[in-house]
């Protein structure tokens, strides 16, 4: 009887984690093509605002990556993962640098790609659970998609500005102008922001954020300028 019972739950679990791969690339793979409208961080923000007693209005405009500059193209990755065109999905030189420094506040090792995966498939919050999925979801999209499109999915969906997701719904919000004609030096200055978007301002920017924002023009100067980004 008990035997008969375990094989059950044994045979129900298995049912359901091949229910749960199954719907989960077959969401990647939509999303390989479709617009990414809304992410359960976007709505998580607004459900804390409400709490709050804020204003719960969301600044999000989709743009394609053909109509975003490839200054903020290129502002992200010497911001955030200048490997980002070389690696899979994991920067593993970055993650052991991170483990192994000591420092007062450890910093962060994810890449681009764990970024997207982790805003468009899953909450925010520490949990080894919620790691283990973040690993899962960033082996899909770099299988299923290609590094332009994460690229794209980032620019759109990543939080720029307090309640501003995107670099067009930044660019229009900050500089009152499609993301298409970002300059370098504003493209950086929306990069510098990334860390901590609530906390650091765009539209009044922080001496961390102007000294930041030159560190991120450095950087792309460094890296290439745009031409670094041709071959995603």
């Amino acid at each position: 009887m008990k035997s008969s019972f375990v094989r059950r739950l044994r045979f129900i679990a298995l049912r359901l984690l091949l229910l749960f791969f199954g719907i989960s690339i077959i969401w990647v793979v939509i999303l390989r093509f479709l617009p990414v409208w809304v992410t359960p961080y976007m709505l998580s923000r607004k459900i804390e605002a409400f709490k709050e007693d804020k204003d719960t209005e969301l600044f999000h405009d989709w743009e394609s990556y053909e109509n975003i500059s490839k200054e903020a193209a290129l502002a992200v990755v010497a911001s955030e993962d200048q490997n980002f065109p070389k690696h899979w999905g994991f920067d593993f030189d970055q993650i052991y640098n991170a483990v192994t420094e000591k420092r007062k506040r450890a910093r962060g090792a994810s890449t681009i790609s764990q970024q997207v995966a982790k805003n468009v498939f899953l909450w925010h919050g520490r949990s080894y659970f919620r790691k283990g999925l973040e690993v899962y979801f960033t082996v899909l999209i770099e299988l299923i998609w290609d590094k332009e499109r994460i690229l794209e999915v980032y620019l759109n969906v990543a939080e720029m500005g307090e309640m501003t997701f995107g670099v067009e719904a930044a660019s229009l919000r900050y500089y009152n102008k499609s993301a298409k004609k970002l300059t370098r030096y504003e493209a950086a200055r929306i990069a510098a922001v990334l860390p901590n978007p609530i906390r650091f301002s765009i539209r009044n920017p922080s001496n961390y954020v102007n000294k930041r924002t030159g560190q991120i023009v450095r950087q792309m100067k460094y890296l290439g300028g745009q031409k670094y980004l041709d071959n995603l």
